[in-house]
């Protein structure tokens, strides 16, 4: 993959792919032709970002609330997602990709856990990006199950309530290995998280893109990684300029 030509490059980047409906509804096309389109954008976006030396790649593939759509689409979405790792696995491994899926496993069928636990032993030694898929993922639902977790510690006594801190929270999350997005990205001119990785986003920057997901280019891409470059960071402390004189 080619060198980074960013100053700054963020070392994790999450995106809401949003606007797959609205792309096809405003071309007089089924919804499910904008998901088809969506993937087309979701295999641009993990080459450039490989290309642009970020280290992990989040993706909001499919959350715990999608359920609630017509079964049709749902059906579709399953589909697309089998054809995905079927498709692409091979060359996400060739290009030294790892693949970590989050998201609640317990209620998934069979065969689509299957595909996905397939996708992760296939490349779990691999050192390039991590590409991380949110698959019936909910935020909130992710941080009950840690809580449940470290109630169920608590109530065997192999943890006591007041040694709880955010680092355990953390350790039992999905993303737990993983370090927080540097930056989350949305699609489709919406300014919403919807649930997605609300523990982890606590310091990440934030660009709202008003083009729809099957729009969402390399060059597009390139822009936002260009706007996150120039902001700065401070974590609750002073801006490194403020810092330099004593402001």
């Amino acid at each position: 993959m080619s060198e980074s030509i960013f100053v700054t490059v963020p070392e994790h980047v999450a995106i809401i792919m949003d606007g797959n409906g609205r792309w096809a509804k405003q071309r007089g096309l089924p919804r499910t032709m904008g998901h088809r389109k969506g993937v087309e954008a979701v295999r641009e976006t993990v080459r450039a970002a490989g290309a642009a030396g970020i280290k992990y790649l989040t993706l909001f593939a499919f959350s715990s609330e999608n359920w609630r759509r017509p079964e049709a689409e749902v059906s579709d979405l399953l589909g697309l997602l089998k054809a995905f790792i079927r498709r692409d696995l091979a060359e996400l491994h060739r290009q030294n990709v790892r693949i970590k899926v989050i998201g609640d496993r317990h209620s998934l069928r069979s065969d689509i856990l299957a595909l996905l636990l397939e996708a992760e032993e296939t490349t779990r030694d691999n050192t390039a990006l991590t590409l991380v898929i949110a698959f019936n993922y909910g935020s909130r639902d992710e941080i009950s199950r840690a809580v449940v977790s470290l109630a169920r510690d608590v109530e065997a006594g192999r943890l006591r309530a007041q040694d709880i801190t955010p680092a355990l929270i953390n350790a039992r999350l999905d993303t737990a290995g993983i370090p927080d997005p540097d930056l989350i990205i949305r699609t489709s001119g919406e300014e919403r998280l919807s649930n997605f990785l609300l523990w982890q986003a606590a310091y990440s920057e934030f660009i709202f893109v008003p083009e729809y997901w099957p729009d969402f280019s390399p060059e597009i891409f390139r822009s936002a990684l260009e706007k996150f470059a120039s902001r700065d960071r401070r974590f609750g402390g002073l801006s490194s300029q403020a810092a330099a004189v004593g402001t």
